[in-house]
């Protein structure tokens, strides 16, 4: 089961790193719709857990960056391993798969329409 969930923690950590910097960075990143940029509807419920899950899974990898730095070396697998199951269960809290959460988080990648509506909802929460 341990080695199911890294793959996951490390995808949940990738979204959680896009996610936390400001806004202004992560449109600069944005530079228009990519040639494969998928066509995908992604209802506004799904956007909404999406980004709660975002904001609870940054909070998550933030409290266990912390822990670790100051963790001995013997302690840094087992909370690496908490971490990724935090992550887990934030993302099931709001209601979404794992691989939905990754499905949303890929999309937003390529697709900037997809990306501005999560933004837009991070933005509104944190206001």
């Amino acid at each position: 089961m341990r080695l199911l969930m890294r793959p996951l923690g490390a995808a949940a950590l990738a979204a959680a790193f896009l996610f936390s910097g400001p806004a202004a960075n992560i449109q600069a990143q944005t530079s228009g719709p990519s040639p494969s940029s998928p066509s995908v509807n992604i209802s506004d419920q799904k956007l909404d857990q999406a980004a709660a899950a975002i904001e609870r899974v940054t909070s998550v990898k933030q409290d266990y960056e912390q822990r670790m730095a100051s963790a001995p070396p013997a302690d840094q697998e087992r909370l690496a391993d908490e971490a990724t199951e935090a992550m887990v269960k934030a993302v099931n809290e709001e209601g979404l798969s794992v691989e939905e959460y990754n499905s949303i988080i890929q999309v937003a990648q390529t697709n900037p329409d997809v990306w501005q509506r999560i933004l837009q909802r991070l933005e509104t929460k944190n206001k």
